[in-house]
């Protein structure tokens, strides 16, 4: 065969093999993404050393908690919790600002919250509560960014812009960029859907992904209800047809072919898929995404409900070896959090009681299995609700400028309260916090200093987050 023929053949070949591995991992469901960059399976963050804590912070802050945390939950409260309805009651304020609730005492002598969430009272020895969260954006959208990522959103105070490569990478996207592991476990899941808001122009709020790290470092996506009876998990099960022996039949061919081809197939697309197929086929993994694997005790114990069966998923995962998992409050086709109208009612009835109940089933459950330690949890939203009541529909409007936060376990010191707002809780008095900041004290409790720059494509070094972390917050 002449210098032509045998090019020609390589190339065939090339095709062929991308064809055939490219259907293999669209029954996976993990297919699609340029260049194989399957979505929480990045080659170079399984390749990257983990940060330790001999990484110095070169600007002089503590480092007391530093890098406890092995691994980290979000509970985002999407839509905007009522600060005062929820951890920062106002009982000595007018009753156009204060409104029905009243404020119940904790565990924690000196510290109550209000009455929507008694669970989390007898809980409060483990909670940091922080009462200044602060910023100036109103927009759902752009604050998201914010939040999730220590940057401000390329375009601030906005509903209009959708998620671009353009966008600062999630924090799970981070873990999983510069940790490195060898686990099957996909490092960054989100669940139970990508938030967006319908009246919002652009849709999906950025800064849930890998942003410009690329879909590499996007998470692995868990849509749907854990809790509905025929509840799976797309990516995870074989396309109808293809059984687990035949697709490791697939998978030693193309191995064969590799080795034929002496190197030429791209080596980054092959252990990508590998993992993938890996993925798949490994019992371990399947039991983790397993909640039929629970007694009913503990799932009832989390609440039959979305939100609860979402959080004992996470710690499933948490506990196989995911490192971030992030739960959203999910599509409940009711405004979610964002209640400008019948706030009271919304509390009383569908917001407050699951995510009381199941952020303290939580609590128990990770303390029970020594988790607790070494995980670190967050519950935020993305900004607040205005201090003063709309008369006409008893709502209250969006209110970035003071609200609340929620941090435990990891080293956090529990029993504690930081910061402190006016009188009304419109504005932080003392310590305001940003959500740089809150997103820095994250990156601060799993080891990785906060000024350390990550690379752009371009190889342009970009500050990790535009915030400090609350160091006084661990101990």
């Amino acid at each position: 065969m002449g210098e032509s023929g045998c090019h020609e053949f390589r190339e065939l070949t090339r095709r062929r093999i991308l064809k055939t591995g490219g259907a293999g991992l669209a029954g996976l469901g993990l297919a699609g993404l340029p260049g194989l960059d399957v979505p929480g399976l990045g080659l170079q963050g399984l390749l990257t050393p983990r940060l330790n804590a001999a990484d110095l912070n070169s600007e002089g802050l503590s480092t007391v908690g530093f890098g406890k945390a092995k691994r980290c939950l979000i509970l985002f409260m999407w839509g905007g919790p009522s600060q005062i309805d929820t951890w920062d009651p106002k009982p000595e304020a007018p009753t156009e600002v204060r409104g029905p609730f009243q404020s119940i005492q904790t565990n924690v002598p000196g510290i109550d919250i209000c009455e929507t969430l008694p669970k989390l009272a007898k809980h409060a020895h483990q909670l940091a509560i922080i009462r200044s969260m602060n910023h100036d954006d109103p927009a759902h959208l752009s604050s998201v960014h914010h939040l999730m990522t220590g940057h401000h959103a390329p375009r601030v105070k906005s509903d209009a812009d959708a998620p671009s490569r353009n966008d600062s990478p999630h924090i799970g996207s981070v873990l999983a960029h510069k940790t490195a592991t060898s686990d099957l476990m996909p490092p960054f899941v989100s669940m139970p859907w990508t938030v967006m808001h319908p009246a919002a122009p652009g849709g999906t709020a950025p800064g849930q992904n890998g942003g410009w790290l690329g879909p590499a470092y996007d998470p692995f996506l868990i849509q749907g209800d854990p809790n509905a009876w025929n509840f799976t998990v797309s990516g995870l099960s074989l396309s109808p047809g293809v059984t687990t022996e035949r697709l490791l039949t697939r998978r030693q061919l193309q191995q064969n072919l590799e080795t034929l081809m002496q190197g030429q197939l791209n080596s980054a697309y092959g252990q990508l898929q590998a993992k993938a197929v890996d993925m798949l086929t490994s019992t371990a993994v399947q039991r983790a995404f397993d909640l039929n694997q629970e007694s009913r005790e503990t799932r009832n114990s989390y609440g039959r409900h979305i939100h609860g069966q979402c959080l004992l998923l996470a710690r499933r995962l948490l506990e196989a070896g995911t490192q971030c998992v992030c739960v959203n409050w999910h599509q409940d086709h009711a405004n979610f959090w964002d209640t400008h109208g019948d706030n009271f009612n919304s509390l009383k009835t569908r917001l407050a009681p699951p995510a009381d109940q199941g952020f303290a089933a939580l609590l128990d459950d990770l303390s029970q299995r020594g988790l607790l330690d070494d995980t670190l949890i967050t519950w935020v939203g993305e900004f607040g609700r205005r201090p003063q009541i709309t008369t006409a529909n008893a709502g209250r409007e969006h209110w970035p400028w003071c609200y609340s936060a929620v941090m435990a376990g990891g080293g956090i010191r529990g029993g504690q309260v930081y910061g402190r707002s006016d009188r009304l809780a419109a504005y932080p008095a003392e310590n305001p916090v940003s959500p740089a900041d809150l997103t820095s004290t994250l990156y601060h409790g799993l080891g990785i200093p906060t000024d350390f720059d990550l690379r752009t494509s371009e190889g342009r070094p970009m500050r990790l987050t535009e915030g400090r972390p609350m160091t006084h917050l661990f101990g």
